[in-house]
């Protein structure tokens, strides 16, 4: 296994976000001074540069690609949908930034389509719904065969953004589509419920899942101390929180379990569940602890402990394989598969610190955005 360089480019500050577009073809890049930058996966060539946010940009976030068959997915005798309900263009890049607003932007056009301020407080957090029937979610029935297409069929595209203790729903044309009671402090993660259902929001004292459908609070799950991270098991069964205190606590909300484990050397900020929903991976220190959350969960085992010379900056499994991608402090990037023996696949030694980690749709390619503005993506091959 090895991860060789495919191409990189140079943004104009520190790269605060990054993420690759559903079809694989771009990589957006979002630079802490404020432009964003898309890049063709092929050859990295910058097809267009969005000017962003004055201030800088906080957030980038795709919207999911939703599938149209030729009858617009209805079944003979149905009532045609509405153009309003008719799948929207892929290729929708939302992006939240310190002057306190979400921008929507055509990405195949490289044009600013609609703004939704917020007010003077940033935007940090964007994160849309996950569509029903692709690999991040699950639909909410048990059997699609005997299910009217009318059922299955996706909600409309709709995208959460935080603002201090705001959090709104928007539609992609910038349109408001729902405002929620503030939050009792600062939000500081948003995780949508791979499933669509709810989106988790965090804030110092605790974590709300709120109703995407209609809008109410479903559970509130108490947390005396800061949370800096939120992640989702892909099978929707464990939400989990990474600390300042430093510790992960977990939760499975159907049963209203709680799990802790601390110990950790700094406060965890990075999470990363695998496909499986088995594999947790989390930072919190100089070695990338991995949890084995198969039946009760991890409470009481020993974890997996992927060293690192620098503290751990950056944690991503792959999207449909077994890989782990991890990142310190002092530029070192490796490559893990946490159920081997000999875990250690891959590594290689940056010339900055990584601030973010994003594999391509197909794994193949890896995305790391960089302290000094530098963005390289390698490609991993056997």
């Amino acid at each position: 296994m090895q991860l060789t360089k495919h191409w990189a480019a140079q943004l104009d500050d520190y790269a605060i976000d990054l993420a690759w577009s559903h079809d694989g073809a771009l990589l957006a890049a979002a630079s802490g001074a404020g432009p964003v930058s898309l890049f063709a996966a092929a050859n990295g060539a910058r097809k267009h540069e969005l000017p962003g946010h004055a201030g800088g940009t906080n957030c980038l976030a795709w919207m999911p690609a939703r599938q149209e068959t030729g009858d617009g997915g209805q079944e003979s005798g149905e009532i045609p949908l509405a153009p309003a309900s008719r799948p929207l263009s892929p290729a929708i890049l939302a992006t939240g930034g310190q002057d306190g607003a979400v921008k929507f932007w055509d990405a195949a056009a490289g044009q600013h389509t609609a703004t939704a301020a917020l007010g003077s407080t940033w935007v940090e957090h964007v994160a849309w719904r996950p569509v029903q029937g692709t690999e991040n979610s699950e639909p909410k029935t048990d059997s699609p065969a005997t299910t009217p297409s009318s059922v299955l069929r996706s909600p409309s595209p709709v995208l959460a953004a935080a603002s201090g203790r705001k959090l709104v729903f928007l539609q992609p044309d910038g349109a408001l589509a729902h405002t929620f009671n503030d939050a009792p402090k600062t939000l500081s993660a948003l995780a949508w419920q791979p499933a669509g259902g709810c989106v988790a929001a965090a804030y110092f004292g605790g974590v709300c899942l709120w109703d995407a459908d209609d809008f109410l609070a479903q559970k509130e799950f108490p947390y005396a101390n800061g949370i800096h991270a939120l992640v989702w098991s892909p099978d929707s069964k464990w939400l989990v929180s990474g600390n300042q205190d430093p510790s992960v606590h977990l939760w499975i909300p159907e049963k209203d379990i709680e799990l802790h484990m601390s110990g950790y050397e700094g406060k965890v900020k990075f999470l990363s569940f695998d496909q499986t929903s088995r594999w947790l991976a989390t930072s919190g220190g100089r070695e990338c602890c991995v949890w084995d959350c198969t039946g009760d969960g991890p409470e009481g085992r020993e974890p997996a402990m992927l060293p690192h010379e620098a503290p751990v900056c950056a944690v991503k499994f792959q999207n449909a394989h077994g890989l782990l991608a991890t990142a310190s402090a002092d530029g070192v990037v490796q490559l893990w598969s946490p159920e081997r023996a000999k875990p250690l696949r891959a590594t290689v030694k940056m010339p900055g610190a990584a601030t973010k980690l994003a594999w391509s749709p197909d794994d193949a390619l890896l995305a790391i955005g960089s302290e000094k503005g530098a963005v390289y993506v390698l490609k991993c091959e056997a």
